[in-house]
C-alpha cells in the first residue's frame, strides 16, 4: 500500500499553510517555489484541497490560499481523502455468496488505519515544529 506523491505534497502544503499568520494567504507561485514544485502540479493539489473545503482560494491581486477549516480540526485522513478519494483499498475479486473472509480482515485493517489517521491532526505537527523552532533559538 502506498499513497501518491500528491498526498505527500498535500500534507506538507497544508502544514505550511497552517503556519501562516491568521488572515494571511499565499499565491501558488510562491508556495510552489518554497516547496520546489511545479506551479501547475501544485495548483491541481490545491484545487482538490479547496474542493474538499480544507482551504480557501481567494482571487485577485491580494489573493492566494489559506486554510479554511478550523486548523485544529483537520486530520491526516481529511487531507488523504481530498487527494486519494474515499474508495476502499482492497476489493475481493472472487465471487463469494456469503462474503469473503479475506475481504473482511482487509476491511477491518483499513478501518483501523483510517481511525488512526483520523485521530492525528496536522495542527499537532505545526505545534511540534513551533516548539522545535523555539528550542533551537534558545541555544
Amino acid at each position: 500500500m502506498k499513497y501518491s506523491k500528491a498526498t505527500d505534497n498535500a500534507l506538507h502544503t497544508m502544514v505550511y499553510l497552517m503556519t501562516l499568520p491568521e488572515g494571511d494567504r499565499i499565491g501558488v507561485q510562491s508556495l510552489a517555489e518554497i516547496q520546489k514544485l511545479s506551479p501547475t502540479y501544485l495548483s491541481k493539489i490545491l484545487t482538490k484541497l479547496a474542493q474538499a473545503g480544507l482551504i480557501e482560494s481567494i482571487r485577485g491581486v491580494n489573493g492566494g490560499y489559506r486554510v479554511f477549516e478550523p486548523k485544529d480540526e483537520i486530520s491526516f485522513l481529511d487531507v488523504i481523502k481530498a487527494i486519494e478519494g474515499d474508495s476502499s483499498l482492497f476489493s475481493c475479486s472472487m465471487n463469494h455468496n456469503e462474503g469473503c473472509m479475506i475481504e473482511s480482515i482487509m476491511a477491518k485493517a483499513e478501518r483501523n488505519m483510517k481511525d488512526e489517521l483520523n485521530h492525528h491532526y496536522l495542527m499537532d505537527i505545526v505545534c511540534k515544529m513551533e516548539q522545535q523552532h523555539m528550542n533551537s533559538t534558545k541555544k
